[in-house]
């Protein structure tokens, strides 16, 4: 008679799945914030001392609030935000609106193609063969 094997199974592998585009980290709360007050410093026309003395904080101390360098309290928060005119309800809206646009994923699929400006027909050619540049005639 003939021997009976054990039949054993290969491990498999779990099935592939479609590529995910790169996710980037997200950025921190104290950075976002630090741009949206230096944004509205900026269109304010404003120096960094003028903002600093208005809130009562040291102009190196804003600087490092602006860069996200320094996570400031909310009292400090709403004396920078007063400063600029804002409330700190303003300020935490505008930060989310930014975090919630660049948490949105990035667009998939074709990208749309380039529109080349129109070209003049029949015109002299500068620089390159005027066959290059002629109406095309069709042949029959």
């Amino acid at each position: 008679m003939g021997q009976l094997t054990r039949a054993t199974t290969l491990p498999t592998s779990p099935a592939p799945t479609a590529p995910t585009a790169p996710t980037r980290p997200e950025p921190l709360w104290r950075e976002l914030t630090g741009r949206v007050l230096r944004r509205h410093r900026h269109e304010r026309g404003e120096r960094l001392t003028e903002t600093a003395e208005r809130a009562g904080v040291s102009t190196q101390y804003l600087s490092e609030v602006e860069r996200g360098r320094k996570d400031p309290s909310s009292e400090i928060l709403a004396a920078v935000a007063g400063a600029l005119d804002l409330t700190l309800l303003d300020l935490a809206a505008e930060v989310a609106r930014d975090l919630r646009h660049l948490a949105a994923p990035a667009p998939t699929g074709p990208r749309p193609l380039p529109v080349a400006a129109p070209r003049p027909v029949g015109g002299p050619a500068t620089g390159t063969d005027a066959r290059a540049h002629a109406p095309l005639a069709l042949v029959a």
